[in-house]
């Protein structure tokens, strides 16, 4: 037995093994994780274990400890019933309006209950909680009062900054690099309700199998896609490469906007700006406007529902057809008036909280 087997992990030992391509275990991203996340470990080692990593390329048991502690030091709530977050890593660098963020909304309205997770714009102009904001949903809650929000109005927002507050201790190397590191992929797995199921967006190819791998790992039901063209959306633009992740099994699909009765849409249609103007255009598409907009939130929340759908196998033919029952759900809510009726009782319940 080595020294350092003896006396437990040391950073040299996993920065030696990581600069020589091997993977750590699940035990050993542990450990890092939980010297970062509790303030131990120094800005070098921090700078150092998440480029380390990022050169070899993460595995799925690195990112499952490093999300797993993450967790442990989080801010928890328990929502009841069966939950859903849809959400993306972004960086994909197209300055799409925000499509998870309607999307959520949508879903809502069709009485799957929502716990999103988000943040801040990072690489974009406006982020989840941006557009909310300009909404007019009440960002500025305690844990017991978003997880109260989701118990009144069917939805409810995690916001990152207030649920993770031990991730400050990371934040001054990430603010000296300056480029994605393994972080960038823990939001989606660190919803700290941990809903019943997931749709994620990947903007990085490499990522895909990494994600839905933790999401398999952990016996979740998820959908890990990536449209072709780099969106971290399902595409109205063309295919999308779908990992649907079922029963500890993961399945590779592709899914064509025509395979569920959706035009085809360039992503320049779907460029959006400042939060104020994508909070309009969420009122607009809300309010029933057709157009590239809307099939992108139709063909999102078709996808998030055919996962929270258990009867689903994980055929392309069946989740085609579970997809498009989906986008059939999400246009009828929208076309009620669900939908905006979803978003005005999100903004009431969110503001009468902190006076309850």
């Amino acid at each position: 037995m080595s020294a350092t087997a003896a006396s437990g992990p040391t950073w040299p030992d996993l920065l030696t093994r990581l600069l020589a391509r091997e993977d750590l275990s699940l035990e050993e991203s542990r450990w890092a994780m939980d010297r970062i996340m509790s303030g131990e470990a120094s800005v070098a080692q921090v700078a150092g274990f998440l480029m380390a990593l990022r050169s070899k390329i993460e595995s799925v048991a690195e990112v499952r400890g490093l999300a797993d502690v993450m967790l442990e030091h989080a801010r928890r709530i328990e929502v009841p019933g069966e939950t859903i977050d849809i959400v993306g890593t972004g960086g994909d660098r197209f300055g799409t309006v925000n499509i998870s963020t309607m999307s959520s909304v949508v879903i809502a309205a069709t009485g799957l209950r929502v716990v999103k997770h988000g943040n801040r714009a990072a690489s974009s102009k406006s982020g989840s909680a941006d557009v909310l904001e300009s909404l007019g949903v009440n960002l500025t809650l305690t844990p017991e009062q978003v997880r109260q929000v989701a118990l009144d109005a069917g939805i409810t927002f995690c916001f990152a900054q207030t649920f993770h507050p031990s991730m400050r201790f990371a934040g001054p190397a990430r603010a000296e690099l300056g480029v994605a590191t393994a972080f960038n992929l823990l939001g989606p797995l660190t919803n700290p309700a941990q809903p019943t199921y997931a749709a994620v967006g990947v903007a990085d190819a490499r990522f895909l199998p990494v994600i839905a791998g933790v999401f398999a790992d952990r016996g979740s039901s998820a959908a890990v896609f990536r449209g072709d063209e780099g969106l971290d959306e399902m595409s109205i633009a063309g295919p999308t490469t779908v990992l649907w992740v079922r029963d500890g099994a993961v399945s590779e699909l592709s899914v064509h906007p025509a395979d569920v009765g959706l035009d085809v849409s360039s992503i320049d249609s779907i460029k959006g700006g400042l939060a104020e103007d994508n909070a309009e255009v969420a009122r607009r598409v809300f309010a029933g406007d057709r157009g590239p907009a809307r099939d992108a939130v139709l063909l999102n929340v078709g996808t998030a529902l055919a996962v929270a759908a258990g009867s689903t196998g994980s055929s392309a033919t069946e989740v085609h057809e579970a997809i498009r029952s989906g986008v059939s759900r999400a246009a009828q809510v929208i076309d009620s008036g669900e939908a905006a009726a979803q978003l005005d009782r999100w903004v009431t319940a969110s503001r009468a909280v902190v006076s309850a």
